[in-house]
């Protein structure tokens, strides 16, 4: 099983940066949402 799943995983080198960005989007989002919801708070 694992010698098949090694070729897939270099033909998913698109797809990971793909999901790497939106990762990365989804944290970003997260962040921005806890200060705003930090600055209002105390605003």
């Amino acid at each position: 099983m694992a010698i098949q799943n090694q070729p897939t995983k270099r033909k998913k080198s698109k797809r990971e940066k793909r999901t790497k960005f939106i990762v990365y989007l989804m944290i970003i989002s997260m962040f921005l949402s806890t200060l705003l919801a930090g600055a209002s708070f105390f605003l």
